[in-house]
């Protein structure tokens, strides 16, 4: 399996990256802190998240930050990327394991008690548990879930969870306190002004946090 560390995740948003665009966002956010990277381009082609990732792949590499593709097999695969992440209506995780191969990285986005549980250590290696709080970046999520729910996730989980909707570093206490393993980030970072300054300020915070 290839080595992760699921403590500051960011999940790239096109739209909030802007001009500076998905890559350069994620090379200083990375640069900042970030230990992960999730591409998430819900209106682009396989073809165009394909180039995407490897350009991300490109950026980097020699950082020690993983690249995980949301929900495109074919992608993912193509730009060589080190995981596979899935939500509850996307394909099974079962297919997903078997497309991917054994040694990528394969997260699930769990909502509830029963989802989380459910979680086959055998298929998933990780799982997003949210929303915690309501987000723009994802009209379509379920209710949110305050820290209290994400608690119950996290222990129903039988791998290691990482929270997710609408976090910031402002949270690190409470994301650790809950047990989760890391804070997904989509708009505190992409959407920063200066998205490497952010992502080292929510890293500082979820260092102190485990202190």
């Amino acid at each position: 399996m290839i080595r992760f560390d699921l403590s500051l995740y960011l999940v790239l948003d096109p739209a909030l990256c802007g001009p500076r665009g998905m890559v350069e966002t994620a090379r200083a956010a990375v640069a900042g802190g970030a230990t992960m990277v999730q591409l998430r381009h819900k209106t682009a082609s396989t073809a165009e998240r394909a180039t995407l990732g490897r350009a991300l792949k490109a950026a980097l590499a020699g950082t020690g930050a993983a690249l995980i593709v949301n929900d495109d097999i074919d992608a993912a695969r193509a730009c060589d990327a080190d995981g596979l992440h899935v939500g509850q209506d996307d394909m099974p995780v079962a297919e997903a394991r078997a497309r991917i191969g054994p040694d990528l990285i394969l997260g699930l986005s769990v909502e509830t008690v029963d989802a989380a549980r459910a979680a086959d250590p055998a298929l998933v290696t990780y799982v997003g548990a949210g929303p915690v709080f309501a987000t723009a970046t994802k009209p379509d999520h379920k209710p949110p879930i305050g820290f209290d729910g994400l608690a119950r996730l996290v222990a129903a989980a039988p791998v290691p969870a990482v929270a997710i909707g609408g976090l910031n570093g402002h949270h690190a206490a409470s994301i650790t306190a809950a047990g989760a393993a890391g804070m997904a980030v989509v708009s505190a970072i992409c959407g920063a002004h200066d998205p490497g300054k952010a992502a080292h300020s929510i890293a500082l915070a979820l260092k102190e946090a485990h202190q």
